[in-house]
């Protein structure tokens, strides 16, 4: 077999302006990732073997709990289209699984509505894709629905006030699931100040790079009413028998290794080493380097938006933190001239319709990014191109004010006090100096867990030819990450003599929930649908 740097030689570098959920980020910490004592241990170990990643993981939740002004977030979960439909669950098991439509805005991601639809099937409960508004509202309906999911910013990069919404849902006894963003939560409104009951989404935007789709840790954070039915891990901090600060998994009561077939969900892991990135990225940024950040993100979003104005295009969201969905067809004519443009500059958009495309900006934009990417927009509208010189900087954000953040974030002292590269690197090893990892002796425990994350094996994931390949990437772009997984797959096919294999899984709890939908859908496609009795051993 080829050589990974050859396999990757298959790959095209194209800059990525689409939202979808994958935001290409700067890594604060590549050491994080590479060192053994960070990455090397189990989830099943002891608790006073891996206190420091526990810490860590206290301030990830700590982290979501003030961004999201929500009062406990767990210690992340798999990805944000499970988590979404793990708070579809806790919507109608909250609502004793009497009521049994799931209400989906259609301004949520396309592969969070799959994903819901997949999971509802299984609960019998009924997902409506479509204006929720109007659905609440809706008197011959609505006392059947056990929850909304709203996105926010949603995925056209439109900013809309759901506070009345939020009241309406609550009304009907009902829960409101938001799914959001977390650097623009540094400038909006948080969703715990406007009523949301489960807030979840993506944290890889903190420091984690695509990665053609992952890992990333979603978050999920929850009310304090809704705490006993939160799934995953929540790490909380104690004192040991001589008084000293002690941490360790608490409030496991949904489980099924707790309560069986009462349980809630069958999800006890988390996505640790992501999280922790991710914690580390808010640690050395802290409150004022997120917000420089974001507003240099918006910042560079205005000025898109004005220049593509200019050449005669229409915006079609009037409210925006970082993403425009731009109506070309008054232009350009078809939304295929702007892609045939992008693409020549090597930069690809996202595809809305026939007649808009959609953009997305984020840290990694330079200015020079900035100028090349509007110029895709004066070609194709037979305009000159622009200078650097020729932009003009906004007088300040265009975020209405209803929406602006005014409440403080991230006070804790943790994030205000390593904002060198020198304090950041001994608090890192501060941390793992409280492991023990196969830097300091084997670990003799054996789970399902049981693998080895080697240094030889974590330093290609910081190539940016793995990194920085976003998951909607064209196939033609990513020919090398599609040789490694066929090759993967015939691997495994081989060695568990099976003739299929499946990667999608993100964990052994989402494998077992997969293996049953096949086992399913085998004895639909049998006509023996009435078969839905599963032996378990204990």
């Amino acid at each position: 077999r080829p050589c990974p740097p050859c396999i990757l030689a298959h790959h095209e570098a194209r800059s990525w302006r689409t939202r979808n959920g994958t935001h290409p980020t700067r890594r604060i910490s590549p050491k994080s990732l590479k060192v053994c004592g960070a990455s090397g241990a189990l989830s099943f170990q002891p608790f006073i073997s891996y206190s420091g990643r526990l810490e860590s993981l206290v301030n990830y939740q700590t982290m979501i709990m003030s961004l999201t002004a929500m009062d406990i977030a767990n210690a992340s979960l798999l990805d944000e289209a499970t988590a979404a439909a793990e708070g579809m669950v806790m919507a109608f098991v909250s609502a004793s699984q009497k009521k049994k439509t799931f209400v989906v805005d259609r301004g949520v991601s396309p592969q969070t509505i799959a994903v819901l639809r997949t999971r509802a099937k299984g609960f019998g409960i009924n997902v409506v894709v479509g204006d929720v508004t109007g659905a609440v509202a809706d008197s011959s309906a609505n006392t059947d629905i056990c929850g909304v999911l709203v996105q926010y910013p949603d995925v056209n990069g439109q900013i809309r006030d759901f506070s009345g919404l939020s009241d309406s849902v609550h009304a009907l006894g009902a829960i409101v699931v938001c799914a959001t963003d977390l650097l623009a939560l540094t400038s909006l409104k948080p969703p715990g100040e406007w009523g949301a009951d489960i807030v979840l989404g993506n944290s890889a935007r903190f420091g984690v790079p695509a990665g053609y789709g992952g890992p990333h840790a979603a978050f999920f954070a929850v009310t304090d009413k809704l705490k006993r039915k939160m799934p995953g891990r929540l790490i909380g901090r104690s004192r040991d028998t001589t008084g000293q600060p002690a941490y360790r998994l608490a409030l496991q009561t949904r489980e099924q290794h707790i309560r069986r077939e009462k349980a809630t969900s069958n999800i006890c892991t988390s996505q640790a080493l992501l999280a922790n990135m991710a914690a580390m990225y808010a640690v050395y940024h802290g409150p004022a380097g997120l917000k420089a950040i974001a507003d240099k993100v918006h910042a560079f979003t205005q000025v898109l938006a004005s220049a593509v104005q200019g050449f005669g295009y229409k915006i079609v969201n009037d409210t925006f933190f970082d993403t425009l969905t731009i109506d070309v067809s008054s232009v350009a004519g078809e939304a295929e001239a702007l892609h045939a443009a992008s693409v020549a500059a090597a930069i690809n958009l996202r595809n809305v319709s026939s007649e808009s495309v959609g953009v997305t900006l984020d840290e990694s934009v330079t200015p020079e990014d900035l100028i090349a990417l509007i110029n895709v927009f004066a070609s194709a509208a037979s305009k000159a191109s622009v200078a650097r010189s020729s932009l003009v900087a906004p007088d300040g954000p265009s975020i209405p004010q209803p929406f602006v953040r005014t409440s403080t974030f991230l006070t804790n002292p943790v994030f205000n006090k390593h904002h060198s590269e020198t304090e950041m690197l001994r608090y890192i090893f501060h941390l793992a100096s409280k492991d023990v990892g196969l830097v300091h002796s084997m670990i003799p425990l054996g789970s399902c867990t049981m693998k080895l994350n080697s240094t030889s094996s974590m330093i290609p994931l910081t190539w940016p030819e793995f990194s920085q390949v976003h998951p909607f990437a064209p196939y033609d772009q990513v020919k090398g990450y599609h040789t490694i997984i066929r090759e993967l797959e015939d691997d495994l096919c081989k060695i568990t003599g099976f003739h299929a294999t499946s990667l999608q899984p993100n964990s052994g709890a989402a494998g077992e929930y997969a293996g049953l939908c096949v086992i399913r859908a085998y004895h639909e496609s049998r006509g023996e649908a009435q078969r839905d009795i599963c032996l378990i051993p204990l």
